[in-house]
């Protein structure tokens, strides 16, 4: 757990002093996601706060990370109120601006409770020290009479006790604690870590009164809408607005040059022919109304079937050869009492979170405000900064609600077109995209293409193991040309393949990039989780074992499992969440007539995920039973968030596996909107039973995103135990089930 982060005594800091209300309390985080920074005291008087604790008690603790449903507001806030011995209906959350006082802010890769956990943590030490240290100046005795508890200094001698809210005068002027001086909480001891802790947002959720980036209104504000090419790179070569013109509340139109990102990792705008109104369905009716000439580009003669042809040809043969392969394949498969080849498939998909991109800013002479649903403030500010020629400290990104994320809204292209809109119009305005924008120009997850063969000795063991891959590179939207899947990609369940097989041999295989390729939840994991587990359950029906049995054994011996990867992990662990998973889904019970079950195994963003669907078939007609899920995320901050991310992910997962498919030709993305683009309803959704595996001293590890990978192969498996029928390309919509 390298990439555990530290944090220094340093990093702590009393920003303001006594404040007409209460201390405030902060930390400064490194941008750069390896090492915390310390806070000089020059910048103390930034406002650079997390925790802030007002006289009448109120404490209000403030969120970096943004909040797109996976509760990570109250998660991190119950840390810290946690190792305050704070009563948690005191407790405010407020969202942070994007901005590097608060540390890096980039929500994706699940990795926000597992970076930041225990500095939040020693923030709140470092707050409960403090006032101790007060109480006890108070009472003149020393700090190791006090404890803290419920919001109270209480002194264990006579206990006596004073309310948070009186010491904060005192506590201002008492020394930051050293950081070898805290004492975390242990385990035992947790008030709100590990237990279930409701939504700090649940009101606002519920009643409809949280805040959207569309909800954003400015006076005198103007609406937008964009046409863009439907080539991806495409330009404008001429345009005729006169019908959109006519329509009224439309305002005016005009072209947005494509803005083209510098290396690095920057989203640029693709450009097109924009509709300002002054209403949102005027805008949107006078886009409809534009008549458009485009340069289509050298991307206008792509066709996704044609590149699954070449993709299928091309695995097909030998290509670069993978780090951390070993042994003799060769050798391994002309011994072999039986051999198994396989070729699997992921089409393009995309992200379709329920809330569109988009964004709301206001270009005022030399500074930008934007309000936006963003995973990743800060790169937006950079990018604002780069095109437009800011100063960093001029613009202000404020976090809105994000109705879905799944990595689409890290990818900042809509904020980028409203700063540039609103610069050429000098009016703040609100670029929102329509479904149909969202489905035909986003950054898609790429397309995937696995060869995979295998032999069974004459003691049904795995003997040898080849795989290639081929896929388009996230890479690509940042350097053209990367035709091949990057290391960090191929390390997120390929390189680090859990299985103990003496051959094996991995190769990495050409995919140039068509359209813009972007991280999805779960991202190549995705690849990887369907590949492997499929092809296993391959094997173990040929070897004629129980595939969960197979799977176990197939694991190995218990070990650190490194390959090439960053992420190490420990194949004791991740065989117990199978175990259990064939536990609670009783996997080896017969099951109904035209019933089946599948299972898959797989290892991401540091957690151990198992999941077992049971499906029936009958007449054609596919149904998703029941999911039985067991995870091992290490130490569980909120297990009723944790039970949720599970649920919302297989959900995500079987619309993937069943509908998910982009699909192109002469350039252009085929579907459009949900007729054509399903998601999971809600009277398709299974019962879903999730199981926690207690691993509380262990760090805690990603949870958003780890049950997602394991849902296509383990539907895929059970449709193959209730029919005999194997499934090795998605969706599973196009092998006539419904």
């Amino acid at each position: 757990m390298g990439t555990i982060q530290k944090i220094n005594r340093r990093d702590f800091v009393k920003l303001f002093g006594l404040t007409s209300t209460g201390i405030i309390l902060g930390c400064n985080i490194s941008s750069d996601k390896k090492e915390f920074i310390p806070t000089s005291d020059e910048n103390s008087f930034s406002p650079n706060v997390f925790i802030q604790i007002q006289k009448n008690g109120n404490i209000t603790l403030m969120a970096s990370r943004s909040e797109m449903g996976q509760g990570i507001r109250t998660s991190l806030a119950s840390a810290i109120a946690d190792e305050m011995e704070a009563d948690w209906k005191y407790i405010t959350v407020k969202q942070a601006i994007g901005h590097e006082k608060y540390g890096n802010q980039n929500t994706d890769g699940s990795r926000s409770v597992r970076t930041i956990l225990e500095p939040m943590r020693k923030m709140g030490a470092t707050a409960k020290m403090m006032l101790i240290a007060a109480a006890a100046q108070k009472w003149n005795i020393s700090d190791k009479d006090c404890k803290a508890e419920n919001h109270f200094i209480i002194n264990q001698k006579t206990s006596e006790k004073i309310f948070f809210g009186d010491l904060i005068e005192i506590a201002t002027k008492m020394p930051i604690p050293a950081e070898n001086s805290l004492k975390l909480k242990k385990v035992e001891d947790f008030k709100y870590i590990g237990k279930t802790l409701k939504s700090v947002d649940l009101k606002d959720f519920t009643h409809g009164t949280a805040k959207y980036g569309m909800d954003i209104r400015i006076p005198n504000m103007k609406f937008a809408a964009i046409a863009r090419c439907p080539v991806t790179f495409g330009t404008v070569k001429s345009f005729n607005c006169s019908d959109a013109e006519k329509i009224s509340g439309v305002e005016k139109v005009i072209q947005l040059d494509r803005i083209v990102p510098p290396i690095g990792q920057f989203f640029g705008a693709l450009g097109g022919v924009a509709v300002i109104a002054n209403n949102t369905w005027a805008a949107f009716q006078g886009k409809l109304s534009l008549e458009i000439e485009w340069n289509y580009g050298e991307n206008h003669s792509f066709d996704s079937q044609k590149f699954s042809e070449i993709l299928t040809q091309r695995v097909h043969e030998t290509d670069k050869l993978v780090p951390g392969s070993k042994g003799n394949v060769s050798k391994a498969f002309s011994e072999a009492d039986k051999t198994i080849e396989a070729t699997y498939q992921v089409p393009f998909l995309v992200h379709t979170p329920m809330e569109v991109p988009n964004a709301t800013a206001w270009f005022q002479g030399n500074k930008v405000e934007v309000w936006a649903p963003v995973q990743d403030p800060q790169t937006a500010r950079a990018e604002i900064a780069h095109f437009f020629e800011i100063p960093l400290e001029n613009i202000t990104v404020n976090v809105t609600f994000l109705g879905g994320g799944f990595g689409r809204k890290s990818k900042s292209d809509f904020v980028v077109e409203a700063v540039a809109l609103s610069k050429k119009i000098n009016a703040p305005v609100q670029v929102i995209w329509t479904r149909e924008d969202d489905v035909k120009h986003s950054f898609y997850h790429a397309t995937s293409m696995q060869y995979l063969k295998g032999s069974i000795n004459k003691k049904g063991q795995v003997s040898g193991w080849l795989q290639r891959v081929a896929l388009p590179s996230i890479v690509s939207s940042f350097k053209p040309l990367s035709d091949y899947a990057s290391g960090f990609e191929l390390n997120q369940g390929f390189t680090n393949n859990p299985y103990d097989i003496e051959n094996f041999r991995l190769e990495n295989v050409k995919a140039e990039a068509h359209l813009r390729i972007g991280w999805m939840r779960s991202v190549v994991h995705i690849h990887s989780g369907f590949a492997n587990n499929s092809f296993v359950d391959e094997l173990a029906f040929a070897a004629q074992k129980n595939p969960v049995d197979f799977q176990l054994e197939l694991i190995g011996k218990d070990r650190m499992i490194q390959g090439k990867s960053d992420f190490p992990y420990d194949s004791k662990r991740m065989k117990k969440v199978l175990e259990n998973t064939a536990k609670i889904s009783d996997f080896k019970r017969k099951r109904p007539e035209n019933h089946g079950i599948g299972v898959a195994v797989h290892y991401s963003f540091y957690s151990y995920v198992a999941t077992a669907v049971e499906v029936s078939v009958i007449n054609g007609n596919l149904k998703v039973e029941q999911v039985w899920t067991t995870i091992d995320c290490g130490l569980v901050l909120n297990k009723d968030n944790v039970i949720n991310q599970l649920e919302g992910a297989a959900i995500f997962g079987i619309s993937l596996a069943l509908f998910g498919k982009i699909t192109a030709k002469e350039g252009a993305v085929e579907q459009y909107n949900f007729f054509d683009y399903q998601m999971t309803r809600m009277k398709d959704a299974p019962k879903i039973s999730v199981e926690i595996i207690e691993a509380m001293n262990e760090p805690a590890t990603g949870v958003g995103e780890p049950g997602v990978p394991v849902m296509a192969p383990a539907i895929c498996n059970a449709i193959f135990n209730a029919t005999g029928k194997r499934i090795r390309t998605l969706p599973i919509m196009d092998f006539g089930l419904s």
